[in-house]
């Protein structure tokens, strides 16, 4: 099952359901992810498992990022060996900060992105107009309640600027948090369908032109903490009244000087979670679309991935 948020050409608003065998059962008098999030893991769990309201078919539906109200993306960084060395790689004068992050106690966090800049699956994400080379980092990203459970997994693409952070680690909040640098999706795997959330294989492939220009695999028996010690620091001196949505780190870096072009395609699968694939555009028009959907779900560019 995934928890999802989608949308009908009926209505201006998001809808919020549970797709299983390919069919969406919307869940009756809950207007927003924000307010299950509210919820206990216990109580989320039951309401889930017996869904009521109407049913519809995939296909007349478009999903939406599973990211709304009030709830934050944060990330972490320098959670794999491998994320560790691209850092170390891409920052001549402050390599020293990467290494020290990797074996420190408290792990690096940052906030990634509010709710109504996260695109969904098949939406567009955008490399900036200023940077030379930009990747998209693959992660799995746990959903978190107001109480600090872990309630869900989902897909997240970290779309990052590594000559901006390169330059100055001071950088990172340009180099990672701008319109369509925060990919989500398609849906939330809840946790208590996970059986071993440090066995599942994380894989990304880039298409240029028709061909794979990049591929790789890795999986979170990888990671260097646990999802619930990242997500006590992220609890650890704020509140989170709508939940939210951590992602955990990469563990597939495409090595320098290779760089996302404008055309690109982006497809993450992590095993039992799901498949994330996003189109590549460039610079702040190409995204305005984002802005405009704010109010109108119907506005937002989903659209045909290019070929």
């Amino acid at each position: 099952m995934l928890l999802v948020r989608f949308a009908t050409p009926d209505t201006a608003t998001a809808r919020i359901g549970v797709l299983d065998d390919g069919s969406v059962t919307e869940l009756d008098g809950v207007g927003s992810l924000a307010q299950l999030w509210r919820l206990p893991l216990a109580d989320l769990r039951a309401k889930l498992e017996e869904p009521s309201g109407p049913a519809v078919h995939l296909r007349q539906v478009t999903l939406l990022p599973p990211v709304d109200g009030g709830t934050e993306v944060w990330a972490c960084g320098v959670t794999y060996k491998v994320s560790e060395e691209a850092r170390i790689e891409e920052s001549e004068r402050a390599a020293s900060v990467y290494e020290q992050v990797y074996d420190a106690e408290r792990p690096e966090l940052f906030f990634k992105s509010v709710a109504w800049r996260v695109v969904g699956d098949g939406e567009p994400v955008a490399v900036r107009a200023d940077s030379r080379i930009d990747v998209p980092e693959p992660e799995v990203a746990v959903v978190v309640n107001v109480h600090g459970e872990i309630v869900g997994y989902t897909v997240c693409n970290d779309v990052s600027s590594r000559t901006i952070e390169g330059e100055n680690p001071l950088y990172l909040p340009q180099a990672k948090a701008y319109l369509g640098a925060c990919a989500v999706g398609p849906g939330v795997r809840p946790a208590w369908e996970i059986t071993d959330p440090y066995a599942l294989t994380v894989s990304m492939s880039i298409s240029r032109g028709g061909a794979t220009d990049w591929s790789g695999t890795a999986g979170t028996d990888q990671l260097r903490r646990r999802f619930d010690e990242l997500v006590s620091f992220l609890m650890r001196a704020d509140a989170h009244p709508d939940g939210a949505v951590l992602s955990t780190g990469t563990c597939l870096v495409p090595a320098a000087p290779w760089t996302l072009t404008t055309g690109d395609v982006v497809r993450i699968e992590v095993s039992d979670v799901g498949v994330l694939t996003n189109p590549v555009v460039e610079g702040l028009d190409a995204m305005s679309w984002l802005v405009d959907g704010r109010d109108d779900v119907r506005r937002r560019s989903t659209g045909v991935l290019p070929t």
